[in-house]
């Protein structure tokens, strides 16, 4: 889709830079948000674009990033945290339970709160970018706060293509495995993983998940259905 503006929150680094930098080498200006303000001013600085520093879990702070953003066409919802503990969930204390829900969901929440009635009223094609994981789709024992958060976003990514199917406004949700980001020191290179997204927005895409995981997701569906016991989740 033609571009000309977006937000991209969780922008300061990882997948949300590599986002804003595809964009901006693409020829659109960029409105960087995150909660890292110094490394936020480096990342516009560099990229040309415009800094909002935002905490997301904070439903006023995502509306003036709202105001602040002006007319875009794409809005990139892709801040989140991992948590100071991904053990077993009763390992898991409840102010990370609660920070992490309040970040990675209601920074998502929030920003189809703020954003879907701005778009909606442009009547102009646009797209929702939202970042869940594949520890949203493939349910291991550990993860903590961060995997089940992950598997709310699933639902709400979802929630809001179905809201959204007879509108100009498409839903693309991104579910990587491991990236290498500030969360991980391992896995693909976030460059990679942006232009995979960028090029199911154009394609009209919903999901996009790593080719070598499909089988495992309809394998946990099937189970599920059947009421049978779940498994350790592996690729292929």
């Amino acid at each position: 889709m033609n571009v000309t503006r977006a937000v991209v929150t969780g922008a300061a680094g990882g997948i949300g830079r590599a986002l804003a930098t595809a964009l901006r080498a693409g020829g659109a200006d960029v409105v960087l948000a995150d909660v890292d303000e110094s490394a936020l001013g480096a990342a516009a600085a560099e990229l040309q674009g415009t800094a909002v520093r935002t905490d997301v879990s904070d439903p006023a702070a995502v509306e003036a990033l709202g105001a602040a953003a002006g007319d875009v066409q794409l809005v990139c919802l892709n801040a989140g945290i991992v948590g100071a503990d991904v053990g077993l969930p009763w390992e898991v204390g409840a102010a990370d339970w609660d920070r992490v829900f309040a970040v990675n969901v209601g920074g998502v929440v929030n920003g189809l709160r703020t954003f879907v009635p701005r778009l909606l009223a442009s009547g102009q094609p646009a797209h929702i970018l939202i970042t869940a994981s594949l520890a949203g789709l493939a349910t291991f024992p550990v993860g903590g706060a961060y995997a089940a958060s992950k598997h709310a976003v699933v639902a709400v990514a979802e929630q809001a293509a179905l809201g959204l199917a007879d509108t100009p406004v498409g839903v693309t949700m991104l579910a990587p495995a491991l990236v290498r980001t500030g969360m991980s020191q391992d896995g693909e290179d976030p460059a990679d993983i942006a232009a995979e997204a960028l090029a199911a927005i154009d394609a009209g895409r919903f999901g996009v998940i790593p080719g070598e995981w499909h089988r495992e997701i309809v394998r946990r569906g099937e189970r599920l259905a059947a009421g049978e016991q779940p498994l350790m989740p592996s690729p292929g």
